[in-house]
């Protein structure tokens, strides 16, 4: 079961570790992102921020969402952690699960602006938003679980 998707660029970290995992009472971190699933050494770098007793699942876009619908992994606790609006509308498109996702932090970059202290969107994030806010995902921003939702139709 999935308890919580976030888009978050920085991955696994320390508010992953210490805040979201024990809130959310999660016994899986799943890293869907096809770059990280194709490099050992980024794999073993965000081993180091698991929390201990955790299970890290790190695997491609595809193998995420064939895992998340594999009714055999239904048992798991998971936080679902994508790293871009693009993959999380992938995600979406193929975990009916997913009714809704969290953004925790995007890092500017050329062309985009930022919605909150630690989102930046581009065009095409803000047409992947609407989409998905279309298909009734609910889309909002938090940085750790004890911050107010900030939902994001308001703020694009």
């Amino acid at each position: 079961m999935i308890k919580l998707t976030r888009i978050d660029d920085r991955l696994v970290h320390g508010q992953i570790a210490f805040t979201w995992t024990p809130a959310l009472g999660v016994n899986c971190l799943l890293v869907a992102n096809d770059k990280v699933a194709a490099d050992e050494f980024m794999k073993m770098t965000l081993g180091l921020a698991k929390p201990a007793g955790t299970r890290l699942l790190i695997k491609s876009l595809k193998e995420a969402a064939a895992f998340l619908n594999d009714e055999q992994n239904k048992g798991l606790t998971v936080l679902l952690i994508i790293n871009s609006v693009k993959d999380a509308a992938l995600m979406a498109a193929e975990v009916p699960e997913i009714k809704s996702i969290n953004i925790g932090g995007i890092r500017l970059k050329e062309g985009a602006k930022l919605i909150s202290k630690a989102v930046g969107v581009n065009d095409e994030d803000i047409t992947l938003i609407r989409e998905l806010l279309n298909k009734g995902i609910e889309l909002e921003i938090r940085q750790v679980p004890t911050d107010s939702k900030q939902m994001v139709n308001s703020l694009i």
